[in-house]
């Protein structure tokens, strides 16, 4: 059986899931294959690229607000499905930090959210530096408690693993309150 692309992303997922994005490696990845790495180069040209599908693929778990949704309610809906993505996915945090600081991949998940900004009314720039506002605060929160719940899991640290759910709600719902007040919708 022929490998294809999406087994290769499929098995990158599975890795990244079972032992992180430390032992995320090519090497690892073929030989969990089965080939020699050099067959991975077929599918993806260096191990950015792999990461960066990697990232699209959680990204692409993200449920994006409609057109016609009310921007109040899909923001913190938007956030918290954005926050599920991540935690969904070992280490999903800090390969999507790193992949989005490196403009590695090819979603940006908050693009659906700036146009449900604009068509509320909003100039574009606003509504951009609103969703890198929201998406910034979602994927620092995640990494915050993912890092964490690694390091008590590890007994690196000694006590509970957080849960900011209550700190996002809190500052999603700020940022919602701040945009309707300085813009008046």
């Amino acid at each position: 059986m022929a490998l294809s692309r999406a087994d290769v992303l499929a098995k990158a997922l599975e890795i990244l899931d079972t032992y992180g994005l430390a032992d995320l490696t090519m090497r690892r990845l073929a030989t969990a294959l089965k080939v020699q790495p050099g067959a991975l180069y077929w599918h993806y040209a260096n191990k950015q690229e792999l990461l960066a599908a990697v990232t699209d693929r959680i990204l692409a778990e993200v449920c994006a607000p409609g057109p016609d949704d009310d921007w109040r309610q899909a923001l913190p809906q938007w956030a918290r499905s954005l926050r599920s993505a991540l935690l969904a996915h070992r280490d999903g945090a800090e390969l999507t930090s790193s992949a989005l600081a490196l403009s590695l991949g090819t979603l940006r998940p908050q693009e659906p959210l700036v146009r449900l900004l604009v068509s509320a009314g909003l100039p574009t720039t606003d509504a951009e530096a609103i969703g890198e506002t929201a998406l910034h605060l979602t994927l620092g929160l995640t990494l915050n408690e993912q890092s964490r719940a690694q390091a008590v899991a590890l007994g690196v640290i000694v006590g509970q693993p957080t849960d900011d759910r209550d700190a996002l709600e809190l500052g999603i719902d700020l940022l919602s309150r701040g945009v309707s007040a300085r813009f008046g919708i």
